[in-house]
């Protein structure tokens, strides 16, 4: 559309520059700017179990609000767009998206899975889908030959996070995307710890991103959801049916939570990202502290990879103490920081794995990839990072108190 045909017709609503809106703006204004209907610049909330129809035959594309709901569309499509994808899938949790995603494929096929991620998802694939026939490789994916040895004849997908959860490990999407690929099968990237804003994995290959939206997308704590973002027109119909049957689709309510997080992803991305590279800069320097797990350093080992693939660090760092007695001392003794489970919200939290989000996995494997009862994981929030960093130290300072 040329700007004098622009004059005549009217602004397109989400135009943009050239038709196509930055990042930033996107978040902002998400699929639909405002409700054609009312002119709300808020998407309303459809809080209906069901929809009138106009006549036998008929629909407004609303049936029933287990299959379809405004709100989650305008949130699916928003999530479509900001992944770079053609489909969007909004769910009642992380983990209902990933077990979802799962009947995909058969009872038979293998996938392999990176070792180092969520506990809750080994819990998934382990104590529950590999009763059901399917098996899994819990493999080092940061290691391509590592990735290529774990094939097998019925390899159908390759499960990765990254960075990884908690040991901030970083897998080449581009690379992962090729080894998968030349098995025939598909490549899924949990793209919680950067979302959107910072890593794009269909960009990079990756046929299908997961995500836990209660963590950066909604942002505040205060919402659970999940999503599935892709470009596979066969594989939505499949999925649209999963969704449907299974029934874990996301409240219309809780869709408008997230939908209200997501037009300050933005910004709250980039103060999680500079406040986390200043505490993880200081937590280095501390004589408690053994090592700091951060994919900002420059010496992290896959530092060039990550400036590569995505377009900051996030907000998540972890860290060995030296002394596990400490460990206990510090989640006491902090009074800004909260000791809670989950991450990505404006508040910095601290989590112990191997109490809390790792404590499914078997103890040889979670000592194999690193997580043991010396590590901490942080979530930096957006708060003043001085503050956060006064927190630490007063905490610090009581394990040399109360050990030493």
């Amino acid at each position: 559309m040329n700007e004098k045909d622009r004059c005549k017709s009217g602004a397109q609503p989400g135009a943009g520059r050239a038709g196509r809106l930055s990042p930033a703006s996107a978040l902002v204004h998400g699929a639909t700017p405002f409700d054609p209907l009312t002119g709300a610049v808020s998407t309303p909330i459809f809080q209906s179990a069901t929809f009138r129809h106009p006549a036998l035959g008929s629909s407004t594309g609303y049936d029933y609000g287990r299959v379809g709901n405004p709100t989650r569309a305008e949130l699916e499509k928003t999530m479509a767009i900001i992944e770079h994808g053609r489909y969007g899938l909004a769910f009642s949790s992380g983990m209902g998206a990933i077990s979802s995603l799962v009947k995909l494929f058969s009872p038979g096929d293998h996938i392999i899975v990176s070792e180092d991620l969520y506990g809750g998802t080994y819990r998934l694939f382990n104590d529950f889908y590999r009763l059901y026939g399917y098996s899994f490789s819990w493999i080092d994916t940061s290691d391509p030959d590592l990735v290529k040895k774990a094939l097998r004849p019925e390899t159908r997908a390759l499960f990765i996070e990254t960075p990884s959860n908690p040991m901030m490990k970083v897998t080449d999407i581009e690379t992962a995307a090729d080894i998968i690929h030349g098995k025939g099968g598909l490549l899924i990237t949990d793209n919680t710890f950067l979302s959107p804003w910072f890593q794009n994995p269909i960009d990079l290959g990756s046929d299908i991103v997961v995500h836990s939206g209660t963590k950066y997308l909604g942002g505040h704590n205060d919402v659970l959801s999940g999503f599935i973002v892709h470009s596979d027109g066969a594989n939505e119909e499949t999925l649209r049916n999963i969704q449907k049957s299974e029934g874990a689709s996301l409240s219309p309510f809780d869709a408008w939570l997230v939908l209200r997080g997501l037009k300050t992803l933005g910004i709250r991305m980039e103060k999680h990202d500079s406040n986390a590279l200043i505490v993880a800069q200081w937590l280095r320097g501390r004589d408690r502290v053994e090592k700091v797990f951060y994919t900002g350093f420059e010496d992290h080992p896959q530092y060039a990879l990550s400036r590569k693939q995505s377009r900051g660090s996030g907000g998540m760092v972890s860290f060995y103490v030296k002394n596990p007695a400490d460990v206990e001392v510090i989640l006491r003794n902090l009074s800004l920081i909260l000791f809670a489970e989950s991450l990505g919200g404006v508040e910095t939290l601290i989590t112990y794995p191997l109490a809390q989000t790792h404590s499914a996995i078997p103890e040889a494997m979670r000592l194999a990839a690193g997580v043991n009862d010396r590590l901490l994981r942080l979530s930096v929030g957006i708060e003043d990072p001085l503050d956060i960093i006064a927190d630490l130290d007063a905490a610090l300072l009581c394990c040399k108190e109360e050990n030493e």
